[in-house]
């Protein structure tokens, strides 16, 4: 099983999703094939991929679809439509056992964010699920919805994550995907989502880039630099990449194990900060020793067990 098998969590806990793969819901062959490519999580698409025809087939087999792609324990989302009448429909095909999250695309208010949400509580009392456990991803594709970024996040407890949607954003101000551009909202998304606690999803880029590994891998690392926690894939090929980006690599592991060591010895004398490799340590660098140190269960076992 991949490591993103998963625990038993609350409904509030935070997952670790470097990577969430799209497949679209309607090819048997992907779905089928999904649970072996490695993403910490599956998005079974009815949205843009799915042709319009072949939309209400897609529903019917979501439920065997949802079973298939979490085989090896990655986590389940689903991305709804927007429309009303289909976001009804998906709805009642995608509450169900087994699904962790809704992507929610186009995403322009909180007021939205909170109908949907009604919807989802009362299926769920309907079918005796697990209320609140299925969370929200909101995709954020237009420049209205940057006005509206801080009440989006903040919107509801299903909320978990934040993502700009590069091509249709870049589309709806009649722009192209490029670094400039996208910039200043995927910042954007990355404050608001911190500041609510939630996962900041993405890279600044295109999303539809996946034959050029290099250049990919070089976004990815920025984006992990800026703050990000992962990214979403639209090709099995930027799995493995997004996994190595969103990673810490081995020196950054062994750097926080010492930070935390030192401040072990810092603490026991009194002393807030300290001196470590000529340069100086105080809590905001402690602090992302930490969260180096917690995305890597291994690695905080050798910490406590150090300090023992």
């Amino acid at each position: 099983m991949n490591d993103a098998v998963q625990a038993v969590e609350s409904p509030m806990s935070v997952p670790r999703w470097r990577s969430l793969l799209f497949v679209p819901s309607h090819v048997p062959r992907f779905v089928e094939a999904a649970h072996e490519r490695g993403a910490d999580g599956i998005i079974l698409d009815l949205e843009d991929s799915v042709p319009q025809d072949q939309k209400d087939e897609s529903r019917r087999q979501l439920s065997a679809s949802v079973t298939k792609v979490g085989r090896k324990g990655a986590y389940v989302l689903v991305r709804v439509n927007r429309g009303l009448r289909a976001l009804a429909a998906d709805l009642d095909a995608a509450v169900i056992a087994g699904v962790d999250a809704l992507v929610l695309p186009k995403t322009a208010s909180a007021e939205w964010v909170s109908e949907i949400a009604n919807a989802v509580l009362e299926l769920e009392r309907e079918r005796n699920l697990a209320q609140g456990r299925i969370r929200f991803v909101a995709q954020i594709e237009t420049p209205g919805a940057l006005q509206s970024l801080s009440a989006i996040a903040s919107a509801h407890p299903r909320m978990i994550a934040m993502a700009l949607g590069p091509e249709d954003f870049s589309a709806s101000v009649g722009g192209a995907p490029e670094f400039d551009l996208l910039l200043t909202p995927n910042l954007s998304v990355l404050f608001a989502a911190r500041a609510a606690g939630l996962l900041p999803l993405g890279f600044v880029g295109s999303i539809g880039e996946f034959s050029d590994n290099d250049r990919l891998r070089e976004a990815a690392a920025h984006a992990r630099r800026l703050g990000f926690a992962g990214a979403l894939a639209i090709h099995p090929n930027q799995v493995a990449i997004f996994n190595e980006a969103f990673s810490p690599s081995p020196q950054e592991l062994e750097w926080a194990r010492r930070v935390l060591a030192a401040e072990k010895d810092a603490t026991a004398q009194g002393r807030g900060a300290f001196a470590l490799d000529g340069k100086m340590v105080d809590p905001p660098v402690i602090r992302r020793a930490r969260e180096i140190i917690a995305t890597d269960p291994g690695a905080e076992l050798a910490v406590e067990s150090s300090a023992g």
